[in-house]
């Protein structure tokens, strides 16, 4: 897929809004998306016409190397991240082609990740709603977080805090989440599997 090289960028990092979800494995789009901010020196604040809280800024080189980029978290809770995608799609005429989920992803192992364009929900929520408004063609930085262990429900391993031996390396690979989510958008996705798909 192409993509207009003049058009902004939106990468929405999923998430559920509110301090009780801020440090689950679930969160971990937001944690993506709070690390980019912070890179371009830049806070969230609610945006006026869709339910998110949005930083808008340029990554990459100064001069015209550099990409506009609109990061942003929805407060929608995770099931209807659709609505606040959308929302900010129409408002920054963003191609679907140029927007971005991060999300953690079930089927892969804890900190491994996985960039791709368009594919399945593969279960998860948030997708799932993001497809059902814009369809699948959009870019995904898949964050593994591993199966839940034992008989553990899915629903409580994602909604539960990233153990502490996670959280040992948590900060690492948040790092390097948000240097895929650049070089995607900077360089494209071939590039940016090739460095990153690990």
């Amino acid at each position: 897929m192409t993509t207009d090289a003049g058009a902004p960028w939106l990468v929405a990092g999923l998430g559920n809004p509110g301090p009780e979800y801020a440090s689950n494995r679930h969160n971990v789009g937001f944690m993506v998306a709070d690390l980019l901010a912070e890179r371009i020196g830049a806070r969230f604040k609610r945006h006026g016409k869709a339910q998110a809280q949005v930083v808008e800024g340029r990554i990459g080189p100064p001069g015209p190397g550099g990409r506009r980029v609109i990061l942003a978290k929805p407060m929608s809770f995770m099931n209807v991240s659709g609505g606040p995608v959308t929302a900010l799609r129409d408002f920054y005429k963003v191609p679907v082609g140029n927007i971005v989920a991060v999300h953690d992803e079930l089927d892969i192992d804890y900190g491994v990740l996985r960039l791709k364009l368009g594919g399945g929900d593969n279960g998860h929520n948030g997708l799932k709603s993001i497809t059902k408004s814009l369809g699948a063609e959009y870019h995904r930085v898949r964050f593994g977080i591993g199966r839940p262990p034992g008989r553990m429900q899915v629903a409580d391993f994602v909604l539960r805090d990233f153990s502490s031996a996670e959280r040992k390396e948590l900060d690492y690979f948040v790092d390097r989440a948000a240097d895929a989510v650049e070089a995607l958008v900077i360089e494209g996705l071939e590039r940016a599997q090739t460095a990153y798909n690990s």
